[in-house]
């Protein structure tokens, strides 16, 4: 059990918490504070900020494993994306906190990130459909 379900989630938890850190701590954080200084706030970074988007990759891995139970891994994949990518940024774009400048960076990244976590639950759970 702890081998087809619980160690892929906390790898893929790992894979898109690294994922997460990199895109927008290191290739994407002044885009980020720019724009968050513009709207005349501080973007938030606190320690509490790190640990919620850590329960946030948790819950994104679970979900991915939970989709990847019924769906292909290209369709875990596209699923994956469209809810925990695009639905995110329609809401932070609706809310004028989303700079629309990083997408063309975010998109691809994100993708990549949801593909290497779809990968690995399913190359973990020995499922390949």
């Amino acid at each position: 059990m702890i081998k087809k379900s619980i160690l892929p989630v906390l790898l893929a938890t790992v894979w898109i918490s690294i994922s997460e850190f990199v895109r927008n701590e290191f290739i994407l954080k002044s885009d980020w504070t720019d724009h968050y200084e513009n709207l005349g706030l501080i973007f938030p970074s606190e320690p509490i900020n790190g640990a919620v988007w850590g329960i946030w990759s948790l819950c994104f891995a679970i979900g991915m494993y939970v989709i990847s139970l019924k769906f292909s891994l290209v369709q875990t994949i596209l699923l994956s994306w469209f809810l925990g990518f695009l639905l995110m940024w329609l809401v932070t774009g609706n809310m004028n906190v989303l700079p629309f400048g990083i997408l063309p960076f975010a998109i691809p990244l994100s993708i990549l990130e949801v593909f290497g976590a779809a990968f690995i639950l399913a190359k973990m759970a020995n499922r390949s459909k």
